[in-house]
Parts: structure tokens; sequence; C-alpha cells
């Protein structure tokens, strides 16, 4: 089972830094630094913008639950 969680665990990290860095960027910062200041017509969609946070809260919700369950899981397994 501990096996399980850490491959989730890391595929969800994965997963996850991807999305964030699919996001559009906010301001200035890191992301005008990397190209986030510069404006395209790709993902301009507000829908695809709400599916994307959508998704990004989902995998993060797992990988929270991933973090807490290998983490009691290793806590209590005596």
């Amino acid at each position: 089972m501990s096996t399980l969680l850490t491959v989730l665990l890391v595929l969800t990290s994965l997963i996850l830094i991807l999305l964030v860095l699919l996001h559009k960027g906010r301001g200035g910062g890191l992301s005008d630094m990397f190209g986030g200041g510069v404006s395209s017509s790709l993902g301009g969609s507000s829908i695809a913008e709400r599916n994307l946070d959508r998704f990004t809260v989902g995998i993060g919700v797992i990988w929270f639950a991933c973090v807490i369950a290998l983490g009691l899981l290793l806590a209590y397994q005596n």
C-alpha cells in the first residue's frame, strides 16, 4: 500500500507541476521572466481556464490526500 501511495504521489506531483505551469500569468514576477507576460491568442478562452483551474484543484486535492494517507500509514505501520 505504501508503494502504491508513493507512486500516486509522484505522478500527481508531476501532473500538478505541469498544470501550474500551464496557467496564464497574472502580472509581474517570475511569469514575466519566462515569457508569461507575452499575450497570445491560444489560451484566452475563459472556459478553458476555468476547466484548467478545476482540474488543478482536483489534482491538488488528490495530492494532498496522498500526502496525508502516506504520512498516517508510515506513522502507524508498527
